[in-house]
């Protein structure tokens, strides 16, 4: 496959996902956060915002269980099967999360949130995908072009939401499934078939043994997984929690939250097209500044006033955009040989596993200020930037004595 096609068909797969998981946002505070008691955010007498706490943290789980296990297993049965099956198996899930929202059934919403989380996760396989074919400031420019992707998906599904959303709270959700079903289509045509495989390994033994978390054994990965876990806790702290903040500070409706989302998407998007460029800065130091870029601005959120806050929403998109860009390369460039899938299925991974804490976390400090939970996860994700200026020194001093080693 020529390069333009694959990259084309990787972006266009992660556009496509991602416009379905991105819908909820603009549509889930206003639905919690409603004076009128219904079925969803009155269930069993619990506070609405826990719900809605339980509601955010429930797909992140599906998406870290299914990011830790595509990721290696299209390491095993081949990228274009696995991507199938998750993008088909995806839309079945947003038909059925419209459906609960029809019966005003909690219980199925929750379920069908976590199907689709589980079979969503497939990022990393289109990450693998690129890194596999592609080398040097190529592959740099084409994962910072997926994650345009990406970001473009949060883009266009917050509008979608918002401009939908007149029809019935459900139409968002077939729209979803449409788009998904899309991707599966384009998937199938763009993608070449491959080879099966002659291993003997079941699924199972392969979900068992080969998931990403295994990554850990490795110290240098186990250092990447405790500083990347408190970057995006400030991120997801960040992302679950802005569209609250946006509804009880300046109160906005779905359509504002899907504005301002649409404009924070929008700079996530175009910046991601310039962060794959060629720098002369090393990778490390790059990453060092825009987490701590990001993490000012997860601050100003929880500490501004409304139009400070908005101001900073829309501005966290371009330094979180350039570490996104830069630190899939790198690591596809320093730990690839363990395994592409596995080693962009851990990065993925560890930000479901982020996003599932400071969900259920944030879920009990709302009931006392949302601002709270906004700070704590400004003050982590400054904390990996901290870590990772003491961490690329121990990296570079690992280096040189390898160096001098092989050199005798």
């Amino acid at each position: 496959m020529k390069h333009p096609l694959l990259i084309t068909a990787a972006c266009l797969l992660a556009l496509l996902s991602t416009v379905g998981a991105a819908l909820p946002y603009p549509i889930l505070p206003p639905l919690f956060a409603a004076d009128a008691s219904n079925n969803l955010n009155h269930f069993l007498g619990l506070p609405p915002k826990l719900l809605f706490g339980i509601a955010l943290s429930i797909n992140p789980l599906g998406l870290l269980i299914g990011t830790a296990l595509l990721g290696p297993m299209s390491d095993r049965y081949g990228r274009r099967p696995v991507l199938l099956t998750s993008a088909i198996g995806a839309a079945v899930g947003h038909a059925i999360t419209a459906w609960s929202l029809v019966i005003q059934n909690y219980p199925l919403f929750i379920l069908a949130r976590f199907i689709t989380g589980l079979l969503e996760g497939n990022a990393s396989v289109a990450r693998a995908m690129l890194a596999d074919k592609l080398e040097g400031d190529v592959r740099v420019q084409a994962l910072a072009w997926l994650n345009g992707a990406v970001y473009s998906g949060w883009l266009v599904g917050p509008l979608i939401a918002g401009i939908t959303l007149q029809w019935g709270v459900t139409v968002p959700f077939w729209v979803a499934t449409v788009a998904l079903l899309m991707t599966a289509g384009m998937v199938a045509i763009a993608l070449p078939k491959e080879r099966p495989s002659h291993l003997s390994t079941s699924w199972w033994q392969v979900a068992k043994s080969k998931h990403s978390f295994n990554l850990l054994k490795v110290p240098e990965l186990k250092q990447l997984f405790i500083i990347q876990l408190a970057y995006t806790s400030g991120v997801t702290a960040f992302y679950d929690f802005f569209p609250l903040w946006l509804v009880e500070v300046p109160g906005y409706h779905s359509k504002g939250i899907a504005w301002v989302t649409a404009a924070l998407c929008g700079v996530m998007a175009l910046s991601s097209l310039a962060a794959g460029k060629p720098s002369s800065r090393p990778p490390l130091e790059r990453i060092r500044f825009h987490a701590f870029c990001a993490a000012s601005a997860v601050a100003a959120v929880g500490l501004g006033n409304a139009w400070i806050g908005i101001a900073a929403i829309i501005a966290f998109g371009f330094p979180n955009a350039v570490y996104n860009a830069v630190l899939p390369s790198w690591c596809s460039e320093r730990f690839g040989h363990l395994g592409q899938g596995a080693v962009m299925g851990l990065i993925s991974t560890t930000f479901y596993l982020a996003n599932i804490m400071i969900a259920l976390l944030g879920s009990l400090l709302t009931l006392i200020d949302t601002r709270i939970i906004l700070v704590l996860g400004a003050l982590l994700s400054m904390w990996a930037a901290w870590r990772i200026g003491h961490w690329e020194a121990e990296l570079a001093a690992k280096d040189a004595a390898e160096a001098a080693e092989s050199a005798f």
